[in-house]
């Protein structure tokens, strides 16, 4: 969908299906995609581990939370399939991996991509509920509502790539070599409305929604006459409907060129190698987003940064001054939780019971 038929010898790229037509590229992309890779399944597991520990340690899950928790997932399944891109890359289009894992990570691709465009338009309509009806909806907005969107994307994402699970398959090359590729039956015909289908399913629908109901956000911001809700709930929606627009931008933004592109590709018969280097360009952009997410969460949430910090420092030690019998003081380490119950002791009258 948007690696593993694009850069190898794929009717996507040119109708032919000879080594040499493939779109070449030198040790820069691959190295490119590496780092992507690297940062973006560090990034990712790092969002994923502090929204878990938090909930571990009964801290209440958000919405925002389920939300971000799970276009971390997508996200790090996205970058998973790299390895196999990268691998493509060094072989100019080649596959070694098998029929099954081909069908496989071509079909995760493709679902990860249009389950991430999913997850932001509904996280767009729920920062639409907490903005513009804070407290009309708020029974709405709870985490098993969020759990059942979050089902729901996943189901439908898995309906709209069928034609990925039925067509994606190995394609014979020179030399007894073979290619993982979408083979479609009509090249001419399908090869069209394949890619409107996927322009129209996966990006240019979810980019309307989304600009539109962000338009409203603001629009209510800017003439309400409404009662507000209290201070504190105010500056939260705020900060969590910033980081929501720039998610989504930053999306749109990682994303536009590539679909661009596609929509080009159906006029170009035979692609320039500048138009090739151009076309990789954009689908490392597009996979360069599933690792610009988790920097954002970091410097847009204040509230992130510190549920991180304490996933990674569960046990708060502070320093205690102990008086002695002298005039000089000791210091020791205590844990906090033993601190508090030895105070509690402390402040419990000499012939109480130790709790």
């Amino acid at each position: 969908h948007f690696g593993f038929e694009d850069i190898n010898i794929n009717v996507k790229v040119k109708r032919s299906t000879t080594a040499d037509d493939a779109p070449r590229c030198g040790a820069s992309l691959p190295v490119i995609f590496g780092i992507i890779c690297f940062l973006g399944i560090i990034g990712n597991c790092i969002v994923i581990y502090t929204i878990l520990k938090k909930t571990k340690c009964r801290a209440k899950q958000t919405v925002p939370d389920i939300f971000i928790l799970n276009l971390s997932i997508v996200d790090l399944l996205f970058l998973l399939g790299m390895p196999f891109l990268i691998h493509q890359l060094l072989g100019n289009g080649t596959w070694h991996f098998g029929a099954a894992m081909c069908t496989v990570i071509t079909a995760l691709d493709s679902n990860s991509q249009i389950v991430s465009t999913y997850i932001l338009t509904a996280m767009t309509l729920d920062r639409y509920l907490a903005t513009v009806h804070p407290m009309r909806f708020n029974h709405i907005r709870t985490p098993c509502v969020a759990m059942l969107v979050i089902g729901l994307v996943w189901g439908l994402s898995l309906l709209t790539i069928i034609p990925v699970w039925m067509y994606a398959g190995l394609m014979p090359l020179p030399d007894g070599l073979v290619a993982c590729a979408l083979l479609l039956p009509d090249l001419v015909n399908d090869i069209y409305w394949f890619t409107l289908y996927q322009f129209f399913l996966a990006f240019a629908i979810p980019l309307v929604i989304i600009c539109l109901v962000f338009f409203k956000i603001l629009q209510h911001m800017s003439a309400s006459v409404a009662p507000l809700p209290p201070r504190s709930l105010r500056v939260r929606t705020r900060k969590v409907t910033r980081m929501a627009v720039a998610i989504c931008l930053a999306f749109f933004t990682c994303w536009a060129p590539y679909y661009i592109l596609q929509l080009i590709h159906l006029r170009v018969q035979s692609p320039s190698l500048a138009f090739s280097y151009t076309y990789n360009f954009t689908i490392s952009m597009g996979y360069a987003n599933s690792c610009i997410n988790p920097f954002l969460y970091i410097v847009l949430s204040e509230t992130f940064k510190r549920h991180f910090l304490r996933a990674v420092r569960p046990i708060n030690r502070k320093f205690r001054v102990n008086p002695s019998t002298t005039d000089s003081v000791s210091m020791r380490i205590v844990p906090e939780g033993a601190q508090q119950e030895q105070a509690s002791r402390e402040m419990l009258p000499s012939n109480a019971p130790p709790q």
